[in-house]
């Protein structure tokens, strides 16, 4: 395995935890190796989040080295070789080198193995086939650097292959290209995973949504998700994206206002959904409560913000949805009718300040109205007086009119 390339160490590298782990993996004799996604991150000088170390010790062994460096060994995968080291509170994966001998789907039968090439040839893609040692040389046993830096995707060896040992590596094909993705899509594993989309109905719900709002987040997921449109997988997995190619839009007003992107928002862009169809949605994938209510109003919401109304319809607006939803849904209006002036509403919150209705149900029983659906009625009766006032009604004027109503019905 020849040197390719190097990483300055004045980065996680050198972090005294990283090399603590290391110092302790190699009192063994062996070398440790970092792998995958700290290798191919640091080298395009993105921040390092996770570390991951392959070594030819074998998981037994990790936990023993670990151990008598005095730091915490967790057994994570203990079967397929992962054990996960704790150094000052922060984790790193470890994973003994390996090969494949039989696979099932998710699942693998592997055995352990000191050969550095046999465990980059069972990697996913090439650019996450990279290994770095603690000085900061790189080492490519299969050409991943080079994809890398031409931005290029593509699968470690046969396409097919690689997607029939995990399913999921179809989905992470196109997150993969989303984020780090520059050159033309590679057609071999696109013709993959055009044949191999019917069976991602092996995944549980759980994993396919873990990889589609990651996907979601991506600078602009706008060609991964033409692609995942014309080869039949958005089919297989999110019938519902009849829009998808409105998400261009989104990513470009997303840029263009320096707005963060959002996974609920973007995938909002991507469907046309009533209430029934959006809560189906959500309950398929298992959204969390709160999910599930933000992607019910942005696809429902009980009002519009218009760009071509006047301030108090939109005043109105703000009111009924709040200025976090109203922003939320100018952009996606922005999506919709880009014709529009809806970047000009995006302020409006902020400049409309709305005072809170001041009325309560007790000041209507107050008022001598007995407990009961009159109540809320004659509150509702108030507060659309307040609102038809602009909002400029103070709660003397309120209360004065309350008292009208009720002298009224009495």
């Amino acid at each position: 395995m020849e040197r390719a390339a190097s990483i300055d160490l004045k980065n996680w590298i050198a972090r005294p935890q990283t090399q603590t782990v290391m110092d302790a993996l190699e009192r063994g004799g062996k070398s440790a190796r970092f792998v995958g996604g700290c290798v191919r991150d640091a080298l395009l000088g993105l921040n390092v989040k996770d570390v991951d170390i392959a070594t030819p010790e074998t998981p037994e062994r990790v936990i023993e080295l670990i151990e008598e460096a005095d730091l915490r060994a967790i057994p994570t995968g203990i079967d397929h070789g992962t054990v996960t080291a704790i150094c000052d509170g922060i984790p790193f994966e470890i994973t003994t080198l390996r090969r494949d001998i039989e696979t099932y789907g998710r699942r693998a039968r592997v055995s352990f193995t000191e050969d550095w090439a046999e465990d980059a040839a069972r990697r996913d893609l090439t650019l996450n086939a990279l290994y770095c040692d603690r000085l900061g040389k790189v080492y490519d046993p299969i050409g991943g650097l080079e994809d890398l830096k031409a931005g290029r995707i593509r699968f470690v060896g046969d396409a097919r292959a690689r997607i029939e040992e995990d399913i999921l590596r179809l989905l992470r094909f196109f997150r993969f290209f989303a984020f780090y993705g520059s050159a033309p899509a590679d057609v071999e594993a696109l013709n993959a995973c055009r044949d191999m989309a019917p069976q991602l109905n092996q995944l549980s719900v759980e994993r396919v949504w873990k990889e589609l709002s990651r996907l979601l987040l991506a600078p602009d997921p706008t060609q991964a998700f033409s692609l995942m449109s014309s080869y039949g997988i958005l089919a297989h997995i999110l019938p519902e994206a009849n829009r998808s190619k409105d998400l261009h839009h989104l990513v470009q007003i997303e840029s263009d206002l320096k707005v963060q992107p959002s996974y609920l928002r973007r995938l909002a862009s991507i469907v046309d959904l009533d209430a029934n169809g959006a809560n189906a949605l959500a309950s398929r994938f298992k959204f969390s409560n709160a999910e599930r209510d933000e992607f019910s109003e942005l696809c429902n919401p009980p009002d519009w913000p218009d760009p071509q109304a006047d301030r108090k319809r939109n005043r109105l607006a703000l009111y009924r949805l709040k200025p976090e939803l109203f922003i939320e849904l100018v952009l996606l209006g922005a999506t919709r009718s880009p014709a529009l002036d809806w970047p000009g509403l995006l302020s409006f919150p902020e400049d409309n300040a709305l005072p809170a209705f001041s009325i309560t149900g007790q000041d209507v029983i107050d008022g001598g109205v007995p407990t009961g659906s009159d109540v809320g009625n004659i509150l509702t009766q108030v507060e659309n007086w307040w609102i038809e006032s602009d909002f400029t009604a103070d709660r003397d004027s309120c209360l004065a009119y309350l008292s009208e109503l009720i002298t009224a019905r009495s």
